[in-house]
């Protein structure tokens, strides 16, 4: 009987262990399937915010939507609840705002853990854009300055650079910013144009319907291939006739080859014209037109006839691309990769110790106000000779050279090349040369 007792309750402890563990595991997943959620919610409501931030001031949206996760516990934490500060920073001895006390990781003279001076906003927007405004504050140029020169699609180095500037104390700051990043396919925000998504790229989200990744772009229904799936395949599980396919997509691929992934196939007929936001497109290093008519979800010929392009020929990169509205004048036409570049002198860089484009050495230049470019009437800064062709911008407030860069298309380097720019500090009135 003795024997017999312990071996029942030897079953039930190996029974309640068992049970113990189940519970567990069960716990584990509930915690983990709810952080979920709450990361998608977050990055829902806030991604926007994210783009808007990235095309002002040049910091990729994965990247802020990343840290904005990881230091405010998808906007949990008592910080961003208390003080609706979601970036963890301090308040350092520059900042005069409202300030909130929270124990982090600051230390008295003896050793014993003290409270720390955050900074506090008024709402989430502010703490996007002070985030923004600290990573490329003109004094903090020698720690962070390197990553302005990354390009914006490459969150990897981003957050590697991060972690090398010493943002966060974690060892692993940079693995656990490219795994959210990756869990959560943020990067797909840095291809983005403006808050409100509106260059074409998928903006909503997958719609998976019999088998095929389909989504919308400039509101038209479009597959983006996976799997080495083939146009006869996506025509049947779509329910769609071929010759339906070959009418809507103007260089359709061969129906029995597999599809290299993401390639876009059309659904219904593109549009004549891209819906709101962006006006102009600049052509990038390997772009066809037919590679722009796919992005934008807009007819080919309709691009060709409203910017004046021949069947078959090509344009230049960086040449501006009309994508709604009326065709363009003849005289503003974009030049063709057939056509050869104009020469253009370049003048020589000033001395970096000159005082480069003050405003008290700099003559008066007459605005357009049509386009906001400058045109000097005279030579400027102290040269003697001005190229022909050469305009100027004026800089505005919330302009950095990053959308500025964007809005005449060229790269930064090349603003600060034209300019003799040494940093990325730039004030309010001073005059660039963009072209």
């Amino acid at each position: 009987m003795h024997i017999l007792s312990n071996i029942k309750t030897q079953y039930r402890s190996l029974m309640y262990s068992k049970s113990l563990v189940f519970a567990l595991a069960f716990l584990a997943a509930t915690s983990m399937s709810a952080q979920n959620a709450n990361f998608q919610s977050y990055i829902e409501k806030y991604k926007k915010l994210a783009v808007k931030e990235m095309n002002r001031a040049g910091i990729p949206a994965s990247i802020k939507l990343a840290q904005a996760l990881l230091e405010s516990g998808a906007g949990n934490s008592e910080l961003a609840r208390k003080a609706n500060n979601h970036f963890g920073i301090k308040c350092h001895a520059d900042w005069t705002g409202k300030t909130y006390a929270l124990e982090d990781d600051d230390y008295d003279d003896f050793g014993n853990l003290k409270k720390s001076c955050f900074r506090k906003y008024k709402n989430v927007e502010d703490s996007y854009i002070a985030h923004s405004e600290f990573l490329r504050d003109p004094k903090k140029a020698n720690r962070y300055g390197f990553l302005f020169r990354l390009e914006i699609t490459d969150y990897k180095r981003w957050a590697r650079g991060l972690k090398t500037a010493g943002y966060a104390t974690a060892g692993n700051y940079d693995n656990m910013l490219i795994k959210l990043i990756e869990t959560y396919e943020l990067h797909q925000y840095d291809l983005l144009s403006d808050d409100n998504f509106p260059d074409g790229r998928p903006d909503k989200p997958k719609d998976l319907i019999a088998g095929l990744d389909v989504r919308k772009v400039n509101e038209v229904r479009v597959v983006f291939a996976k799997n080495n799936v083939t146009v006869e395949e996506i025509a049947q599980r779509a329910n769609i006739p071929m010759k339906r396919l070959e009418r809507y997509n103007e260089q359709l691929p061969q129906v029995n080859v597999p599809l290299a992934d993401d390639t876009r196939i059309f659904l219904q007929p593109k549009r004549c014209r891209a819906r709101g936001g962006n006006k102009w497109h600049y052509v990038k290093e390997g772009e066809t037109i037919f590679d722009i008519s796919q992005n934008y979800g807009v007819k080919a010929s309709r691009l060709r006839k409203r910017n004046r392009i021949p069947n078959e020929a090509e344009v230049q990169v960086n040449q501006r691309l009309k994508l709604r509205g009326f065709n363009i004048p003849k005289s503003d036409k974009p030049r063709l990769a057939s056509e050869p570049k104009p020469t253009q002198t370049i003048p020589n860089l000033l001395d970096p110790d000159d005082d480069f484009m003050q405003d008290d050495d700099v003559d008066p230049m007459p605005s357009d106000p049509g386009n906001g470019i400058f045109v000097p009437d005279a030579p400027t800064n102290g040269q003697t000779d001005q190229p022909a062709g050469a305009a100027f911008h004026t800089v505005e407030k919330g302009d950095t050279l990053f959308n500025i860069s964007r809005r005449y298309g060229i790269t930064v380097d090349e603003l600060k090349r034209l300019n003799n720019l040494a940093d990325n500090n730039i004030k309010i009135g001073q005059k660039l040369r963009v072209k």
